[in-house]
């Protein structure tokens, strides 16, 4: 897989790498992108044996909140058929390994996901990247990687597991930051099976009775925005973790989806609140540029016509790679910025550098800001 395969190669300064579930977890903790969250009762086999989303890389099939409790057995064998049929099609060559996308599964707790995992087989389990951990804390979260970490060493095969970050225990502020250290020390023990933490806005928003509308941000809802501030603090800090941003909940699809006009600046646009395209996807490109201000990788999506937008605003501009650059081939000290403009600080920035190398490596470099918006087409 690679991430803008749909486009040509002629929008990129810098290609984007291809990747696939064996990709060396410093790298693959960064791809996962635009994940689409779907129940696990949808049979999506054919939409992944016809690549009918071409830029879909990650795909979660869930068994928690998107499926009723009545419905998990129907949900884990369709899961495992899908599987089965996928496997199928490699052996035939009608699909090749590498096109599949990265495939999550949701369990619904600690007890079914050991009922589940037992039933996979070797074939089934290798198809799978990793699994979520939904209401993920400092309770339940050592039972869920030891048994992860028991899978991985009976099948020898490598599935990561990725905690969501969601329970009111967090929400409330007399008891976050022992909730979130907790939940550190357990990742800390397990570093090497977890590939990105994930962040469950929808859910911290129902602690406070707010939903954010569509023309506003998750950052513009005070308490859970505060939420989302100490989990960058407590797992970003020295890039540690790979954090992803809480889901965006509008879709309005559009059947152009083009831009009367193009902007050179989507900075600049999105935030003078000029239409774009429409509510839904204006807000989509506003969350977006704050999830990459604050340092999110990634973003959990319901619907395909996210996809463009998530992955697009994660390449990176070549003024952008080469300060980047600049900053890890020196030594140490200040330096102006090859494009003269700005100061590049050696060991402050570094850490900025590092994320921004991996950003550059799996979404791309372009040349400047005004060909984001052709990344979305």
């Amino acid at each position: 897989m690679r991430h803008h395969n749909y486009q040509p190669d002629s929008k990129f300064v810098g290609l984007p790498i291809d990747f696939d579930k064996h990709t060396d977890m410093s790298i693959l903790r960064y791809c996962l992108g635009a994940t689409m969250y779907m129940p696990g009762t949808k049979d999506f086999l054919d939409a992944i044996l016809t690549k009918k989303y071409p830029g879909l890389t990650s795909l979660v099939l869930c068994f928690e909140d998107a499926c009723r409790e009545e419905d998990v057995p129907a949900a884990e064998n369709n899961v495992l058929h899908i599987l089965d049929e996928l496997n199928a099609a490699i052996d035939k060559g009608t699909i090749d390994a590498g096109d599949i996308p990265l495939l999550v599964v949701r369990v619904r707790n600690i007890e079914q996901f050991k009922a589940f995992s037992a039933r996979l087989s070797l074939s089934q389990l290798g198809l799978l990247s990793a699994f979520n951990f939904p209401k993920f804390n400092k309770e339940n979260g050592e039972a869920y990687y030891a048994h992860l970490r028991e899978l991985n060493d009976k099948s020898g095969e490598k599935v990561y597991g990725m905690p969501i970050l969601e329970s009111r225990e967090m929400a409330y502020i007399e008891t976050r930051i022992d909730e979130l250290m907790g939940v550190r020390q357990i990742l800390d023990r397990y570093r090497d099976l977890v590939l990105n933490v994930r962040v469950g806005g929808t859910d911290w928003s129902s602690v406070f009775g707010v939903r954010r509308g569509i023309n506003y941000t998750i950052y513009d809802i005070l308490p859970v925005a505060d939420c989302l501030k100490d989990v960058l603090n407590v797992f970003s800090r020295n890039n540690d973790y790979s954090v992803s941003g809480p889901v965006w909940e509008y879709f309005r699809v559009n059947k152009t989806m083009k831009f009367s006009e193009m902007p050179q600046s989507i900075n600049a646009s999105i935030f003078k609140h000029e239409t774009m395209i429409n509510d839904a996807v204006d807000g989509l490109l506003r969350e977006l540029l704050l999830d990459r201000a604050n340092g999110f990788i990634g973003k959990t999506i319901i619907h395909p016509s996210h996809i463009p937008f998530v992955n697009g605003m994660l390449a990176v501009t070549k003024e952008v790679y080469d300060d980047a650059m600049q900053i890890l081939n020196a030594d140490g000290g200040v330096v102006k910025s090859s494009s003269a403009n700005k100061m590049n600080e050696i060991g402050p920035h570094r850490s900025w550098a590092e994320k921004i190398k991996a950003r550059a490596q799996v979404y791309g470099i372009i040349k400047d800001e005004s060909c984001y918006t052709s990344l979305f087409v």
